[in-house]
């Protein structure tokens, strides 16, 4: 491999037909901060980390935009990727999104974790890790 080249993860794209809107639900259920760079491109990142300096989620304007069907179903738009997030507590975990505006899928498969929806319609989970948070190997913000 070439050692001048360099790789770094700088963002989780996620496309919506509003991504300032969809932006700020993100920052809410993580406690993060919001930025909207123009009417395409709106993103989250943790408080403190000046954006840029810490990958971030970042929301893309796509008019054409179609929420995935969950659990899929044949012929319906299919998810393509979700995001799994670390709770210590996921009943409160779920109340909190629910008061940020998400929803709880009418399908559930384990108790470990809840599907959720966020406002435009992508899924993302909320995961059981509390023995992970607390250890001194997480370092996720």
């Amino acid at each position: 491999m070439d050692k001048d080249l360099v790789i770094k993860m700088y963002s989780f794209t996620i496309d919506c037909t509003e991504p300032y809107e969809l932006a700020k639900f993100y920052a809410s259920l993580l406690k993060w901060e919001a930025a909207q760079f123009d009417e395409v491109y709106a993103c989250v990142y943790p408080p403190g980390t000046n954006q840029g300096t810490y990958p971030c989620i970042l929301f893309q304007k796509n008019p054409a935009y179609k929420p995935p069907v969950w659990p899929e179903k044949p012929e319906a738009q299919q998810q393509m990727a979700h995001i799994d997030f670390a709770v210590n507590d996921v009943e409160k975990a779920v109340q909190y999104a629910i008061k940020c505006g998400a929803k709880m899928a009418d399908d559930q498969f384990s108790d470990h974790w809840r599907v959720m929806f966020d406002p435009a319609g992508h899924p993302f989970c909320l995961c059981n890790m509390k023995n992970l948070i607390e250890s001194e190997h997480f370092a996720l913000l």
